[in-house]
């Protein structure tokens, strides 16, 4: 048997935080052809989205997506439930109702037992079941790394489909999930974080975004993102550029998770915080004299992070209050859709 290692040992990086910063990703996918000549293709790459989107007929369309990551923490069971909640999000970003996954997976064979793999799987299958679909298949390969995520799948009816590209000036903008994420996983792999910041980095990223499969059917809902990897400032980016407006967002605005702001400002820190400022930082303009960490809270990436959704303020009690039914206790008002060019200003 495998000698019992910590998961994330065996990890350059965890989680979202190991995404190609937004510079990276943009100058990659420059030279991908697009797919115009796809008439049922809805939703592709153009504006960032969180899934593909096909029209299947003039009442189905499906959202399709594939996230994978390596373990933010050392628990398999855990790190399976947290890769397979940030997957399905995808889903949930873009309105759908998920139907199916499939399991994407790459072990170092001989470093982990095969114990600590099916723990892995039966936590992304636990979520899935708790989503109410199977984990219909997958694939699997010896990688040097650990490696666990899904493809997902979903319905949705064409007219209820909501992307990131549909803000409105004027439109406020909810987060569901309190920040920090980054920070806790920083904190954990350096074993800094003490019982109360695990318990509120397993609640976090384990909590499905299942409001997205009823936003579509909210009329003053616009555009939905979900935070990830490019933080909470990185993700509203891509929302101001792909409707062709601007955002403000309130430093304060964002509920912190517990233990955050403390270890924020003892100066825990992922290296991901930083080269999302590097790739976004021109596009946004802080206060006089803003900290650091609070900068750097706002850039955090955010593994299996809450849904942005742009809404109209009228809409807002509704959906807080499904919220609240939901679980979703950190959800708060971050800020507002501005008309003006693409960019984010922090007040």
């Amino acid at each position: 048997m495998a000698q019992q290692v910590r998961l994330t040992d065996l990890a350059h990086g965890g989680g979202c935080g190991c995404k190609l910063s937004p510079a990276v990703l943009r100058e990659i996918l420059a030279g991908v052809p697009q797919a115009a000549l796809f008439p049922n293709l809805m939703v592709g790459t153009e504006t960032s989205d969180d899934a593909a989107v096909w029209r299947l007929n003039d009442r189905q369309a499906l959202v399709a997506t594939t996230d994978f990551f390596m373990p933010v923490v050392d628990d398999p069971y855990e790190f399976g439930r947290i890769a397979a909640t940030n997957a399905i999000s995808d889903v949930y970003a873009m309105g759908a109702t998920p139907i199916f996954a499939l399991a994407i997976v790459g072990m170092p064979i001989g470093k982990l037992s095969t114990e600590q793999i099916s723990a892995i799987l039966a936590g992304g299958a636990a979520v899935c079941a708790d989503a109410g679909i199977p984990v219909a298949g997958g694939h699997s390969i010896d990688s040097v790394e650990p490696i666990y995520g899904l493809v997902a799948l979903g319905l949705v009816h064409p007219d209820r489909v909501l992307t990131n590209r549909a803000a409105r000036p004027g439109d406020l903008l909810l987060l569901t999930k309190g920040l920090g994420v980054g920070v806790l996983s920083a904190a954990f792999k350096q074993e800094r974080l003490e019982a109360a910041g695990y318990d509120a980095l397993i609640a976090s990223t384990t909590q499905l975004n299942r409001i997205g499969a009823e936003l579509g059917a909210h009329e003053g809902v616009h555009g939905v993102t979900d935070v990830t990897g490019f933080g909470l400032l990185g993700h509203a980016l891509e929302m101001c550029r792909g409707a062709g407006v601007g955002a403000e967002i309130a430093a304060d605005g964002p509920v912190l998770l517990p233990g955050v702001e403390a270890l924020s400002r003892a100066g825990v820190r992922t290296g991901a915080s930083g080269r999302n400022w590097a790739s976004y930082g021109e596009a946004v303009s802080l206060p006089e004299g803003f900290p650091e960490w609070r900068r750097d809270i706002l850039c955090d990436p955010q593994t299996s992070g809450g849904l942005l959704i742009a809404l109209e303020e009228a809409a807002v009690p509704a959906v807080m209050g499904r919220l609240a039914e939901l679980g979703a206790d950190a959800a708060a008002v971050v800020g507002r859709v501005v008309a003006g060019s693409p960019a984010i200003r922090v007040i």
